[in-house]
């Protein structure tokens, strides 16, 4: 057993100002300081397996330690009110309308390809395979990884069955990823604030395949950034290095370059948010069995009405059954820089 410890590591992720909050016993939802409204919620994450290794596995609990999954259990709008563990729509100012959770599967400056593994029980992160290899981002000169805090928005799914007015393109299959550009280097695993700034729309071998453009909202800056305009006046080239990245960084693979709709014009607040609806409308039908959602998973804890709705204890053995490795897991892969060519 003693040898089992090591692999079994967790952490605690407190957003920014609720733990001195809770240290002052606010009520659900009060700030311990100005700046936006904050919830008091809790995540914890369990790691499983060893990093670099096929097996690697990272699981989520709440703040009664509870295991949850990170795709379905964890709400899509901040402090949202919820009805059977769906959030239900009430007023509120524009500001807050706008601040989502984000679940963090890749560091800024990082490299493996970590994501929510949408077609296991619990969606724990993992790193991605592809042909019995592990997947790393290649690093293109002038980038290191990954160049922004990347992750996704829980309770959203892109439909690949349901093609998009916009892009003419059916969704990819998975939760809509988020492009975060605050100034901090978060860590895997962590669920944050953030408020919508715009969308890209990549379209990858056909599929449409959204990337939000977001920021922290406890960042030092994000008081200056409430639309996709701010991010080209305070962040200048930004936006131009992620197109960039989005478009070459499979090439270093021996593919072609990937393509964008809209002519790889980034599109605003407005339209992203219209983006979100979309998808939270397409997980909500997956969640209810209304829906072909082929190998998703759809074990959740929190969604009552739903079909695949499990209990606490169900979940805990869920976890308790993967199997992992007791080997040490691979060293991340050797560093290159690519120069491409024009």
């Amino acid at each position: 057993m003693r040898a089992l410890l090591p692999l079994l590591r967790t952490s605690w992720a407190w957003p920014v100002g609720a733990a001195a909050a809770a240290a002052g016993r606010l009520p659900r939802g009060a700030s311990a300081g100005p700046g936006p409204r904050r919830t008091m919620a809790l995540y914890r994450t369990e790691e499983r397996g060893q990093p670099h290794s096929p097996d690697y596995r990272l699981f989520f609990k709440n703040v009664a330690g509870h295991y949850i999954s990170p795709f379905h259990d964890i709400p899509l709008k901040v402090d949202s009110e919820e009805e059977n563990g769906i959030p239900t729509k009430r007023a509120r100012n524009d500001e807050y309308e706008n601040v989502f959770n984000m679940v963090v599967e890749v560091p800024r400056w990082t490299n493996a390809k970590m994501e929510i593994a949408t077609k296991e029980p619990l969606n724990p992160i993992k790193q991605d395979v592809k042909d019995g290899k592990l997947r790393y981002v290649a690093n293109i000169f002038p980038h290191k990884g990954y160049i922004w805090n990347y992750g996704a928005l829980p309770q959203t799914w892109e439909d690949p069955h349901r093609k998009d007015k916009s892009t003419d393109c059916c969704g990819d299959n998975d939760p809509i990823d988020v492009c975060e550009i605050g100034s901090k280097v978060l860590s895997r695993g962590e669920v944050v604030h953030v408020k919508i700034l715009g969308v890209l729309a990549l379209i990858d071998q056909g599929e449409t395949d959204w990337k939000l453009i977001a920021i922290n909202v406890n960042d030092p800056e994000a008081s200056k950034f409430h639309d996709i305009e701010d991010v080209k006046k305070y962040k200048p080239g930004y936006l131009e290095a992620t197109l960039n990245w989005f478009r070459f960084y499979k090439i270093p693979e021996g593919k072609p370059e990937n393509q964008f709709a809209f002519n790889g014009e980034f599109k605003n607040k407005a339209f992203a948010l219209e983006v979100i609806k979309s998808t939270h409308e397409c997980w909500k039908a997956l969640l209810m069995d209304k829906c072909d959602g082929g190998a998703i998973n759809c074990t959740n804890v929190q969604v009552c009405d739903s079909p695949f709705h499990c209990s606490e204890e169900e979940a805990r053995s869920l976890v308790e059954s993967v199997s992992f490795s007791l080997n040490k897991g691979s060293n991340e892969e050797d560093q290159v820089w690519h120069f491409l060519g024009k």
